[in-house]
């Protein structure tokens, strides 16, 4: 589990490819790294598998994550978020993020806001309807504030800020209309769509609707 608040961004050295699983090699100066660590590159959970000192590591990355994360863009050179997870009874001061990324998304526009940077980004509906206005947001890793949803035929765009603080600490400040980045909902979202249909199916927690309306919670003294 990890908080969206970048420790560091380190650099890929090198990327080995093969068919079943790639390999990467990441340079940054994280302190304290021990093999089997969980480590979020750019919002995806990687699990340590070699030490580079003084700082570096290497983690393999699945074809599955491949295919459904921005990582097989990547290549030697490349800057990327970095977050080791959350220890437990550590300060939360951003969002619990799991490094699962729900889908991949695209950069809209860009546009500035005094010192700060607006930025819209188009997403699937599939992954937009956990999007809310408000609500916290993983974007390449780093823990965001949703300011504005907008549902577009099949497609969500949306928009967070980036205040100079993070520009300068991570990534994003290299954003530009066009590029792909990983985004993490809110997994409460998720949750609450799953045992909100489970319990429509089952009967339990029914309204008159059929589902967990207004009545049914007024019944259940909220």
């Amino acid at each position: 589990m990890f908080t969206g608040l970048i420790e560091q961004v380190g650099v890929i050295r090198s990327v080995e490819r093969s068919a079943a699983e790639w390999v990467i090699r990441v340079d940054c100066r994280l302190s304290g790294v021990r093999l089997g660590d969980s480590i979020a590159v750019s919002g995806v959970c990687l699990t340590v598998v070699e030490l580079l000192p003084p700082g570096g590591f290497a983690a393999q990355v699945s074809a599955a994550t491949l295919e459904s994360s921005t990582l097989g863009n990547l290549r030697a050179g490349v800057r990327v978020n970095l977050e080791r997870a959350l220890s437990f009874g550590g300060r939360l001061d951003g969002h619990l993020v799991q490094g699962h990324v729900d889908a991949v998304g695209r950069v809209e526009r860009i546009a500035p806001r005094g010192r700060s940077l607006e930025v819209w980004f188009r997403v699937s509906g599939v992954a937009g309807r956990y999007v809310v206005a408000k609500g916290s947001i993983a974007i390449d890793g780093v823990s965001l504030t949703v300011n504005q949803v907008e549902d577009v035929g099949e497609e969500s765009r949306f928009s967070i800020n980036l205040i100079p603080h993070t520009q300068n600490g991570t990534t994003l400040a290299g954003l530009a209309p066009g590029v792909e980045v990983n985004i993490e909902s809110d997994l409460l979202g998720r949750y609450v769509e799953r045992l909100l249909a489970r319990g429509a199916e089952c009967g339990v927690g029914r309204g008159k609707s059929g589902g967990l309306d207004e009545a049914f919670l007024r019944q259940q003294g909220f």
